[in-house]
Order: structure tokens, then C-alpha cells, then sequence
């Protein structure tokens, strides 16, 4: 295999059929990180026709569900065998720092064995009481066929992983897409998955464009599921291409997340201590560039001047640079395309009247920080309001903007004040208000007195335009299994509706 052929179609690894390449670029400092093969529509097919061809003939639906589980356990073994060649793949190509490449590898590891053992405990049927022993009615799962899943390029393993997993032990067959943005870690995670013996034709790769790699998938009549994490617009399309041939949609979008933060949740030095700290990591973790970012900062008005002059003191002392330098704490932005749209919102929301607290431009070069590289200093906007652009719209970038209230209402009404659900969080010491506040905050997941934890066993979806469909959890393994019921007469008799 050389550096070039990473399109995986039916157990071999190719170029793609137009010999087409990419070059993937390490966001610190622009310069060509590896180079890939730039698959497009005759790739997509060939891909497409190899799990479809493993579903159908193939052994692995019909194999029993002990050892899909078995072979996932596997994958985790392996992932945790090259974690530090993962993790630093992962830094290079996402600009993200070391460490958090580690934790994305245990995260990633987690999943595979979560839903190994979610499945493998389950039982073969749900039986239904028909009321008579001459009847046998059962609810059985049974895999959705060929899956086609299209992944971001923020955490690019870890989205990966919260779709192979729970399809491949379902006995799914799939074809994969990553990011071209950022496309390596997946390469290496299908080559994880054909060491620990998936049969040819179950996990299959292109790499390659949106367009036309993530179109043709979504289109393809072949495809029964197709499972979408990224932006509203792509997800949309999506939608659309899917609808005709009336396939099963998973769709996972962007947030635009609201931190609301209570004035009793700081009456405490370590209380106040926690806020500003959980707020910076809400905002500011990879960068902002992660789609449950608390890019909204919703803070009580009594306490508000003294919290976001600590938040951006904090913010202007973290550390840029390389990811894979020691003492680094946030990384570069992934493309130059995400620093030109970064410095697009601050401009806009300082020309609509927001107040700047801090960042607002590109660091000053240094050893760690490459004058090519894309960086952009954490950002505080102070005094913004719902008709800025910066608060309606997801950044994707290292921004927070601050919004304030004076009552429980106003701050449940600013934090539903978004087309977007998927996530947010409510600080306060008081118990009762903070679960009262939760429970009218429309998003999918909400956080207590904390910001971005998540676990396997926990689903994780959105409202409105944050997309359809659930993913991690029993949800999520039942995204990639259709739900049957088998209904068994055990005496048959004749029944006539009509004389003669």
C-alpha cells in the first residue's frame, strides 16, 4: 500500500480511479502533513456495491452477535496498542493538542466497548403476549443493511467510532467517508478493523470531497442509512438527497450551546472559581471547534462585570501553539478556512456594537506557533445581543459572546433563543432552580453545574435544526437495526371471509 492508496473497497486497499490525490495539510504551520487519494463517484459506487455485495452474501449479518462483540473488543485492544500513534496523528491533523488526542483514543476505545457488551447482553427477542398458547409473537432486531456514514473533521475518530461501533455489531455492513480535512485516523481505524478480521466488503473507505463522495452516498439507492455529522447546510442537503429513495436518516448538526450561569452559583471563591473555569473550557476546548461549544455565555446581571473581567484575564493567558508542543493547551484552527470565517464574526459582531474583552485577532508568531500556521487568539465579545450574527450563528471558532438577564425567565427565554437544540448548561447552587431551569431549556443534552462530559451509555441528540436521530446509548446501537415482529401461528386453521 503506498502513502497515496487510502480508498479501502472490498479488503483492498486502492488509489482512487481517476488517480486523483490530496494533499492533507498540518494546521500548524500550512505545510503538507500526507497525501491521499481523492476518491469520487466510480469510488463511491465501487464501495457501495462491496457492502452491499457483504450484506447480502456476505457472512457477517448471519454472524452471531457473541462474536461481533468479540471482534469489537478487539478493535479496543488494538486502538489502545497504537494509542500514541493514533493520538498523534489525530493532534497533527486536527490541530488539537496531544493530550486531547489521548483522551479522543480512550473515548473512542470506550465506545467499541460499550457496545460490544451492549449487544452482546441483550436478549434474542422481545415476545409479546398474544393471549393464546397457539400464538408466537416476538420483537426481534435485525440489521439496517448497507450504511453509509459521513463524519466531521473536528474529532474525526470519535465520530467515527460512535457510528462503526454499534453498526458493524448490529451486522451492518458500511462505507465510510471522512473529512478531507482531516481523513487519517479513520485510514488507520479501518486498517485496526481488517487486523482484527472483518471479513472483505463490510468496512469499506473513500476519501475524498463532499462533492461528490458525501452526494453520491446519500443519493445511492443502495444505501439504506446514512448517517451525517456536521453542519446544518451539509446536513440539510443531505436530507434532501436521501428523500426520494426514502432511506433512514441520522442526522447530527451544528449547536449554538447557551452556559447559563446564576449569581449564587459564584457566592463562593471556589464557586466563582469553577464557573469561570468550566466557562473557558465550554468555549474555548479545541479551540472552539467543537459542535456542544458554549459559545453562548448567559450570565446573571448583578455578578456579570466581575466574571467576564476574570474569563478574559484567564482567556489572554492560555496557551497557543503546535499541539504536540509540551505546555500547549489550545491549538491552531483546522484550516484557513476556519480562521477566515473566525475573523469574519469578530468583525461583524464589533460593527453591530459588541464589546471586545479580549483576543480579537491572530497571535504574534513564536517557536510554538508558526507564523503560517492558523491561529486566533481566544476571543471574549462582551454586551452582544440576539440580532448579531455572532450569537444566531455557529463559530466553530474561539469566540464567546456574553449575554445577560435579570430573572429565571429571561434567562430560560434567551437560552431557547436559538434555531439550534443540541446542547447547554445551567450554573446555580440552588438545586431546585438549576433542575427547573434544565427542564425547560430545549436541548438535547443539558449540564448541571459542569460543561462537556458525555458517556457512552448516555444518547446524544439535539432539537430543532441540531438534527435528527440519537447516537451513543441503546438509541444509538438501535439507529443501525430495523425493529421486526414476527408473528407465528402455531395451530392454522382456514378462515373463509367469503361463501363458496
Amino acid at each position: 500500500m503506498s502513502a497515496a492508496e487510502t480508498i479501502h473497497v472490498d479488503g483492498v486497499w486502492r488509489a482512487a480511479a481517476s488517480g486523483a490525490q490530496r494533499e492533507v495539510l498540518d494546521p500548524a504551520d500550512a505545510k503538507t502533513l500526507a497525501v491521499v487519494s481523492e476518491g469520487g463517484v466510480e469510488d463511491t459506487d465501487a464501495a457501495v456495491a462491496a457492502a452491499r455485495r457483504a450484506f447480502d452474501q456476505g457472512p457477517w449479518p448471519r454472524t452471531p452477535v457473541a462474536e461481533r462483540a468479540a471482534l469489537l473488543r478487539r478493535v479496543a485492544e488494538l486502538l489502545q496498542r497504537d494509542r500514541e500513534t493514533i493520538a498523534l496523528t489525530e493532534s497533527r491533523d486536527t490541530g488539537k493538542t496531544l493530550e486531547e488526542g489521548r483522551v479522543d483514543v480512550d473515548d473512542v476505545t470506550n465506545a467499541f466497548r460499550y457496545f460490544a457488551d451492549l449487544a452482546a447482553g441483550e436478549s434474542a427477542g422481545r415476545v409479546i403476549d398474544a393471549g393464546t398458547p397457539d400464538v408466537h409473537s416476538v420483537v426481534v432486531h435485525e440489521p439496517v443493511g448497507v450504511c453509509a456514514m459521513i463524519t466531521p473533521w473536528n474529532y474525526p475518530l470519535l465520530q467515527a467510532s460512535w457510528k462503526v461501533a454499534p453498526a458493524l455489531v448490529a451486522g451492518n455492513t458500511f462505507v465510510i467517508k471522512p473529512s478531507e480535512v482531516t481523513p487519517l485516523s479513520t485510514v488507520h481505524l479501518v486498517k485496526l478493523l481488517v487486523e482484527a478480521g472483518l471479513p472483505a466488503g463490510v468496512a469499506n473507505l473513500v476519501t475524498g470531497a463532499g462533492d461528490p463522495v458525501g452526494a453520491r452516498l446519500a443519493e445511492h439507492p443502495d444505501v439504506d442509512l446514512v448517517s451525517f455529522t456536521g453542519g446544518l447546510v451539509s446536513g440539510t442537503k443531505v436530507a434532501q438527497a436521501a428523500a426520494p429513495t426514502v432511506k433512514k436518516v441520522a442526522l447530527e448538526l451544528g449547536g449554538k450551546n447557551p452556559n447559563v450561569v446564576f449569581a449564587d452559583a459564584c457566592a463562593t471563591a471556589e464557586g466563582f472559581d469553577t464557573a469561570v473555569d468550566q466557562a473557558l473550557n465550554a468555549a474555548f476546548i479545541h479551540s472552539g471547534q467543537v459542535c456542544s461549544a458554549g459559545a453562548r455565555l448567559i450570565i446573571e446581571e448583578s455578578v456579570r462585570e466581575r466574571f467576564v473581567a476574570e474569563l478574559a484575564r484567564r482567556a489572554e493567558k492560555i496557551k497557543l501553539g503546535r499541539g504536540t508542543e509540551d505546555g500547549v493547551e489550545c491549538g491552531p484552527l483546522v484550516s484557513a478556512q476556519q480562521l477566515d470565517k473566525t475573523e469574519a464574526y469578530v468583525a461583524s459582531a464589533l460593527a453591530e456594537g459588541a464589546l471586545l474583552r479580549c483576543g480579537g485577532k491572530q497571535p504574534e508568531p513564536s517557536e510554538v506557533r508558526p507564523a503560517t500556521g492558523y491561529f486566533y487568539l481566544p476571543t471574549v465579545l462582551d454586551q452582544c445581543h440576539r440580532q448579531m450574527r455572532v450569537v444566531r450563528e455557529e463559530t466553530f471558532g474561539p469566540i464567546v459572546t456574553v449575554e445577560s438577564f435579570q430573572t429565571e425567565e429571561e434567562a430560560v427565554t434567551l437560552a431557547n433563543d436559538t434555531e439550534y437544540g443540541l446542547a447547554g448548561a445551567v450554573w446555580s447552587a440552588d438545586t431546585a432552580r438549576a433542575r427547573r431551569v434544565a427542564a425547560r431549556l430545549r436541548h438535547g443534552t443539558v449540564w448541571i453545574n459542569d460543561y462537556h462530559p458525555y458517556f457512552p451509555q448516555a444518547e446524544w441528540g439535539g432539537f430543532g435544526k441540531s438534527g435528527v436521530g440519537r447516537e451513543l446509548g441503546p438509541a444509538g446501537l438501535d439507529e443501525y437495526r430495523e425493529t421486526k415482529h414476527v408473528y407465528e401461528n402455531l395451530r392454522p386453521s382456514p378462515v373463509r371471509w367469503f361463501a363458496g
